[in-house]
């Protein structure tokens, strides 16, 4: 897949689908950062090579279910609430602060985070919690090619996520502590599989997707793929993650996909693909496993859920 990019438009110049698709908004008049010829003609397309590591054989689903059926705490807690309530959120002058045990900390523009490695498009397998899946061409790049810049030092064995956190922008938010925070080990956050996500469908992410971007880990239950980035912290200790700090019977630290481990309120034996009726069986790491099960070789996945 390859769609048109114009390298030379920076991100905060880039007209967010959302708005240009509401001419009633932008006749009113919008901020100056998302108006002007040259973002309306950007139109937030992405250039972005099929990656060999998407997964295939499987039905996409459209970019409709995608962008309105999320989960997303910051703008409401019902699966339709964040594309009406992240209207908006305008993730212009974005920056991400890489820190902790590192050689090079500093931060990141998002325009040097979408100029940092070729884009990829990835269709990778999504298997939320609560027992629903999605399919869906992410575009991004490996995470590992942001923490070699940094040069991790020997300390670090694992890594802290936090995401934009602002009430103000967010006066729906409910249901957890924020800002929401999480982690991967190491070696996890280094796998190639796992990546910096800055679009989808060939565009920027919308707001309610975790624009400008967010992480994406396949073989783990979706609230781990935290949303909207701001901070990346290298640390020698285990990270706290919101949803094991809300219940942490329920919600641990690793959230493998793993269908023998049952949620204390219902089974993840089997899920529901978005947009069918029918069920599916759950696959083990989400059927990632011939990639990534090398990673617990020792570790008893029940305890370690």
């Amino acid at each position: 897949m390859l769609i048109r990019r114009a390298a030379d438009i920076p991100y905060s110049a880039i007209t967010r689908k959302h708005l240009y698709l509401n001419r009633r908004a932008f006749l009113a008049g919008l901020p100056a950062a998302f108006v002007g010829t040259r973002g309306l003609m950007a139109a937030n397309r992405l250039e972005a090579a099929r990656s060999p590591l998407s997964t295939t054989g499987e039905k996409i689903n459209t970019y409709q279910q995608v962008s309105t059926y999320n989960n997303f705490y910051e703008f409401g807690i019902d699966k339709e609430a964040p594309s009406e309530n992240a209207r908006s959120f305008h993730p212009a002058d974005w920056v991400v602060k890489v820190e902790g045990d590192c050689a090079k900390p500093r931060p990141f523009s998002i325009d040097e985070i979408m100029k940092m490695a070729p884009l990829e498009e990835r269709v990778y397998r999504h298997r939320c919690v609560e027992a629903w899946s999605i399919v869906v061409p992410w575009i991004g790049f490996p995470l590992s090619a942001l923490l070699k810049k940094v040069e991790p030092t020997s300390k670090a064995r694992y890594i802290a996520f936090e995401t934009f956190w602002d009430r103000r922008q967010m006066p729906h938010a409910q249901g957890l502590d924020f800002p929401y925070v999480e982690g991967l080990r190491l070696d996890e956050a280094m796998h190639p599989l796992t990546i910096l996500t800055v679009g989808m469908f060939g565009e920027t992410l919308p707001p309610q997707d975790g624009a400008p971007v967010r992480l994406t880990v396949p073989w783990k239950y979706g609230f781990k793929s935290i949303k909207s980035i701001v901070k990346i912290k290298l640390q020698g200790g285990m990270p706290r993650t919101s949803w094991n700090e809300a219940n942490p019977r329920e919600y641990g630290f690793y959230s493998n996909v793993n269908p023998n481990v049952d949620h204390p309120r219902w089974s993840q034996k089997a899920e529901r693909r978005l947009g069918e009726f029918g069920k599916r069986s759950t696959l083990m790491f989400n059927g990632y496993g011939d990639q990534v099960a090398s990673l617990y070789n020792g570790m008893d996945l029940r305890t370690n859920y």
